[in-house]
């Protein structure tokens, strides 16, 4: 219940509370107080009179025509009095809905009265730029980190390669080698992964809008993810593909479908099914890929776009991943105007949906 029900609820109350008062007031004061007067100063009378009706009609009368119009009017004016009081209310809640990570740059509005409201706000907008700040200080050292990171990664991972073209090695000193350019490659995918998670942050990333067709990108997907396919034997079915043009960055969207055919295959099961769709609908591609597997527990799914975030039994550890693919899929999907949401269920179909707007920036 709103703030402006409750506070009309307890008004009301407090209105019929004061009709009855009047009413308790003006039947002692018209019948309990002369009745009395009569009876102290009439010593004739031998015994108490009763009532006179026409009295009760008269307190009636009062309440009626006097007490409930007065009591409506007073309940018109203040729920009038309480949308006004509230309204600066609701209009920073309203603006305060659409500030998110990504926006803490903007301001909650003042209205310039010098009030309570106006001393929280401005408590408000202190806080958000404090935040704002915090976010600038993690979003630079991320991407100064993984950028210094990036030199040695190389180095190393040279290193390791041309080591491994000793023929002198051992088959044991060959597999350890072996095993450490492995975690240095997959330590150099996260590098890479964070440095372009944090460029997008900081707005240094900018995409390169052409009109391209989108099918054409889904069928090329769909022919390497055969080949990703064949190790688990996974069935890969295009069951329909529309022709879409768009607008949109040729390699992040080769990206975007790579990183969710990649995910289709690692979370699915020996022998299992992987079904892609292109479709236009309105004024929106759809494009969707499901799998089957481990599927995502219900609790799990509003943070699988989370960074690095692996809490559900489809991203055990016996999975490669480093838990940034998803990020990655929905700041390409976001950056071009679209949404992206998973459905899925344990031990069933998992089920992406990608829509892009086939009108972005014309």
């Amino acid at each position: 219940m709103t703030i402006r029900a409750r506070l009309n609820l307890w008004y009301a109350a407090v209105m019929f509370l004061a009709l009855t008062v009047m009413g308790v007031l003006l039947y002692v004061h018209l019948v309990t107080w002369p009745r009395d007067y009569a009876r102290r100063h009439q010593e004739t009378y031998r015994q108490e009179e009763p009532a006179d009706p026409d009295v009760f009609e008269d307190v009636a009368g009062i309440v009626l025509w006097c007490g409930a119009p007065a009591a409506l009017l007073a309940l018109a004016g203040g729920w009038w009095l309480m949308k006004k009081s509230l309204a600066p209310v609701a209009r920073l809640t309203l603006a305060a809905e659409k500030i998110s990570a990504h926006h803490l740059h903007e301001r909650l509005p003042r209205a310039g009265h010098g009030d309570e409201l106006d001393r929280l706000t401005e408590v408000f907008n202190q806080m958000l730029a404090r935040l704002d700040d915090s976010f600038r200080r993690a979003r630079e050292f991320t991407l100064h980190a993984s950028h210094e990171l990036k030199t040695p990664l190389t180095v190393l991972c040279g290193e390791t390669e041309t080591a491994l073209r000793d023929e002198s090695l051992t088959s044991s000193e060959r597999e350890r080698l072996v095993s450490q350019l492995d975690e240095l490659q997959r330590l150099a995918r996260i590098v890479d992964g964070l440095t372009l998670l944090a460029r997008a942050d900081a707005g240094q990333l900018a995409l390169k809008m052409d009109a391209l067709r989108l099918d054409e990108l889904v069928r090329d997907n769909f022919a390497d993810l055969q080949i990703l396919a064949e190790p688990q034997q996974v069935q890969v079915e295009l069951a329909a593909c529309d022709a879409v043009t768009l607008r949109g960055d040729r390699h992040r969207l080769r990206q975007l479908l790579l990183n969710l055919a990649d995910n289709a295959v690692k979370y699915n099961q020996p022998r299992g099914r992987i079904t892609m769709n292109l479709r236009r609908a309105d004024s929106m591609a759809q494009f969707t890929i499901a799998n089957t597997g481990a599927g995502i527990p219900p609790e799990f799914l509003p943070r699988v776009f989370d960074r690095f975030y692996r809490g559900d039994p489809a991203h055990g550890d016996h999975v490669d991943g480093c838990g940034l693919g998803l990020s990655i899929a929905r700041w390409i999907v976001s950056a071009h105007g679209g949404t992206i949401q998973i459905e899925s269920a344990p031990d069933q179909i998992t089920t992406v949906t990608v829509r892009l707007p086939m009108d972005q920036m014309k």
